[in-house]
C-alpha cells in the first residue's frame, strides 16, 4: 500500500478519535455540572428545612422525589430558585395549597356590609347668576363677616381684609357683565362732616382695590363715600362699607 493510500485511510480514523474525545469531554463536563447542581439544590433544601427528599438532574433539568405531599410544592419552589436550574418537576403526590378565600365554609354565606357612607346630595348650591341672587350673597357674607377698619382710619383690620378678599373671590364667579359699587361710611367724629366724608371715601377705595386685586376688572368696580350721613346703629357698624350690584 502506498503512502498516499495510508494517509487517506488515516483521516477517518483521526476524525473518529477526535469526536470520541470530544464526546468524553462533554460527558465529563455534563456530569460535573449535574453534580454541582445536585449539591447546590440539596444545600438549598436543607437550609429550607426540607432534607427528606431526593433530587436528580438530567442536564439542568431537576426531578424531585420522596418528598411528603405537603412539602413537595415548597421543595419544587426551592429547587427552581437555584441558580443554573432550567426546569424542575415532582414525582409523587402533591398537596395543593388552599387559597385564602376558602377558609370559610362554602355553604355558609356571610352578609357583607359596605363601610362607605350612603350617597348624599350635595349641600353646596351653585353660585347665583342673577343680580338679586348675587346681591343676596354679598349681603349674607357682609353680615357674617363685616369688612372692618381701624378706628378713625382707612386701614382694614386683618379680619376685614380677609372678608373683602372672600367677597372678591365670590364675585369673580358671577356673570362678567355685572358691575359693583362700593360705598363707604364713617362714624361722626371730631373732624366734622368733611373729615367723615373723606374717611368714608378712603375706606371705599381701599375695599375697591382689594376687589380689583383679586379677580375683578377695574372697569367693573366704582366707589364713593357718604361720610356719616347714613349711620347704622350709632356704634361700631357706622365704620362700614356696602357693596351693591349695579
Amino acid at each position: 500500500m502506498s503512502g498516499g493510500q495510508r494517509w487517506i485511510l488515516g483521516v477517518p480514523i483521526a476524525v473518529l478519535v477526535t469526536a470520541l474525545l470530544a464526546g468524553v469531554a462533554t460527558w465529563a463536563q455534563s456530569g460535573s455540572m449535574e453534580r454541582d447542581l445536585t449539591a447546590r439544590a440539596q444545600t438549598a433544601l436543607f437550609e429550607a428545612g426540607l432534607p427528606t427528599g431526593d433530587v436528580r438532574f438530567d442536564g439542568r433539568d431537576a426531578t424531585l422525589s420522596g418528598f411528603p405531599p405537603e412539602q413537595a410544592l415548597r421543595a419544587l419552589e426551592v429547587v427552581q430558585g437555584v441558580d443554573g436550574v432550567r426546569a424542575a418537576k415532582v414525582n409523587g403526590d402533591v398537596t395543593p395549597v388552599a387559597p385564602a378565600s376558602t377558609s370559610a365554609s362554602p355553604t355558609t354565606s356571610t352578609p357583607t356590609t359596605s363601610s362607605s357612607p350612603p350617597p348624599t346630595t350635595s349641600t353646596t348650591a351653585p353660585p347665583p347668576t342673577d343680580k338679586a341672587g348675587v346681591q343676596a350673597e354679598i349681603d349674607r357674607m357682609l353680615t357674617e363677616a363685616p369688612i372692618s377698619f381701624e378706628p378713625d382710619s382707612a386701614r382694614l383690620t386683618a379680619d376685614g381684609t380677609q372678608a373683602a378678599r372672600s367677597i372678591a373671590i365670590a364675585l369673580a364667579k358671577a356673570p362678567a357683565g355685572f358691575r359693583y359699587r362700593v360705598t363707604g361710611h364713617a362714624a361722626p367724629g371730631p373732624g366734622g362732616e368733611s373729615s367723615a366724608l373723606k374717611l368714608s371715601r378712603d375706606r371705599a377705595r381701599a375695599v375697591a382695590r382689594i376687589l380689583t386685586g383679586n379677580g375683578l376688572a377695574v372697569s367693573r368696580v366704582t366707589y364713593r363715600g357718604l361720610g356719616d350721613t347714613r349711620p347704622a346703629t350709632g356704634g361700631e357698624e357706622d365704620r362700614r362699607v356696602e357693596i351693591t350690584v349695579v
